[in-house]
């Protein structure tokens, strides 16, 4: 130990292929650790701020340890120490000594390095023995024995993702749930539903937010089938998909241990050699979040048209007030929330094309972009999670309707005249719909005035239940030939 003048700390030094260097005491982590920082001071993002990512970095490690003790190749008593070192991180201690940045060289070496020097320094002082005593447990012959960057961190980018996916999916079923609570709520809630912007027909505020619900469902059922992606592992594969350096055992043990660690119903690749230079899977699972983030903005965006407003816009809804929306105009409110679900969004999408790119640039047998597929989908995957709860938290369960102001619309709409097509003929609708917009009268009022239907026949058309397909038309319905319907009069 030595101590650094500057700072007052204890060194220690270590030595790899390149020379040696003075790694501060207290760190777990050690030289090859220390040249990445010098070497990709990029994104200022260590890898621990995706803890399921350090999390399945050490299960990775603690299932080859085990392996490697089942087929004889490493000492038990090494293992052991190497397992336990794995299960500290395992319950979520150290992750602040995984400080190499998100974004890297080397195709994750350094991502892997630093998780064999912090588990070997914790397994070092397990056996009593001081940081960096490499010479009794090393992180390159122990605790990566039979491994390689190119299958370990794949497989564990994969199982964080398969950990970091069961999260999000949770968040998503909870805002599902909350848009089928306002669709109950908003049930008999008769509205103007739209096209192109456009008024169109009647249905109930209910639907609208009925739609948004079954739209979540089933992208919760995509990303459940894209999580299968994550499952087949390169493990056994190292170097690029030979197996060359591990004992023809190695594979199929390290996989039963990754499945009991994991609870993933993990597989090996059938062909390691293109497991290992293929990260197709990455893309399509990547895909699955865009389309899922697509469809939450087109939501948002939705959102913010029905509340826009409060007095000159549509105003249908109201979106719980969060904070003051302008500092120059008094009383102003902002829909923030899906506006910031919808930057969420935005980068969702560009994340997706950073994927893709990096997957089609891979070259021979490894792709060296990993890093940054794996910090895209995991920032996505992140963000989106943390975008649906307070969606659902700061402004779904507190959205109310404008009850009034939503019947004032329905009444004085020529929409609804569309419900009364099959009984008065397409011709005498029109005429009455531009008559009720050049007037501004009831439409209803001008249909039995025109004497096509009596009142009572005009009002059980035009109830809600009818006007939304609630309650749908069971009785045969008589057919008016064009040149058989009467035309009233426009104006």
């Amino acid at each position: 130990m030595a101590t650094d003048a500057t700072t007052h700390t204890h060194t220690r030094t270590e030595t790899d292929s390149l020379g040696s260097m003075e790694i501060p005491g207290h760190a777990y982590w050690g030289i090859h650790t220390a040249r990445a920082l010098e070497n990709f001071p990029v994104a200022k993002r260590p890898i621990s701020v995706y803890p399921d990512l350090v999390t399945a970095l050490a299960m990775v490690k603690q299932a080859s340890a085990r392996a490697n003790a089942d087929i004889g190749v490493l000492d038990p008593a090494k293992a052991d120490l190497i397992d336990r070192a794995a299960q500290r991180v395992i319950d979520g201690d150290f992750h602040d000594q995984f400080v190499v940045g998100v974004i890297q060289g080397g195709a994750g070496t350094s991502t892997n390095m630093n998780a064999n020097e912090v588990i070997t320094n914790i397994a070092l002082e397990l056996a009593g023995r001081e940081r960096g005593d490499y010479a009794f447990l090393s992180p390159i012959d122990d605790t990566n024995r039979s491994q390689s960057t190119n299958d370990v961190y794949p497989t564990a980018v994969k199982i964080g993702l398969s950990l970091t996916l069961r999260s999000l999916l949770d968040e998503l079923a909870n805002l599902r749930q909350s848009f089928l609570d306002k669709a109950v709520e908003f049930h008999d809630v008769l509205k103007v539903g739209r096209t192109q912007l456009q008024d169109a027909v009647p249905m109930t505020l209910g639907q609208e937010f009925h739609g948004f619900a079954t739209t979540l469902g089933e992208d919760y059922n995509r990303l459940r089938e894209n999580a299968f992606l994550m499952y087949e592992i390169n493990m056994g594969a190292t170097a690029i998909g030979t197996g060359i350096t591990t004992h023809p055992g190695y594979a199929a043990a390290v996989l039963h241990h990754l499945r009991e660690i994991t609870g993933l119903d993990l597989a090996t690749a059938d062909d390691l050699v293109e497991s290992t230079s293929d990260t197709g899977a990455f893309m399509s699972f990547s895909a699955s979040l865009k389309r899922n983030a697509v469809k939450l903005s087109k939501i948002c965006n939705d959102l913010r048209l029905l509340s826009s407003g409060p007095q000159a816009g549509l105003g249908e809804i109201n979106l719980p007030a969060r904070q003051a929306g302008s500092s120059i105009m008094p009383g102003k409110v902002n829909p923030v929330i899906p506006e910031v679900v919808n930057q969420v969004a935005f980068s969702v999408v560009g994340a997706d094309m950073t994927v893709t790119m990096a997957v089609e640039a891979g070259q021979l047998q490894l792709n060296a972009f990993e890093p940054v597929i794996a910090h895209s989908i995991f920032q996505s995957l992140t963000w989106m999670r943390q975008a649906m709860w307070t969606l659902r938290v700061n402004c779904v369960e507190g959205i109310t309707a404008n009850r009034d102001r939503l019947g004032a619309m329905v009444g004085a709409s020529v929409g609804v005249i569309t419900a009364l097509t099959p009984y008065i003929g397409y011709a005498a609708a029109a005429a009455l719909a531009k008559t009720a917009l050049m007037t501004g009268r009831n439409v209803a009022d001008l249909v039995v005035e025109a004497g096509l239907m009596s009142r009572d026949e005009v009002t059980k058309q035009l109830s809600p239940a009818r006007l939304s397909g609630l309650q749908t038309i069971t009785a045969a319905i008589p057919v008016i030939a064009p040149e058989d319907a009467p035309v009233p009069p426009v104006g």
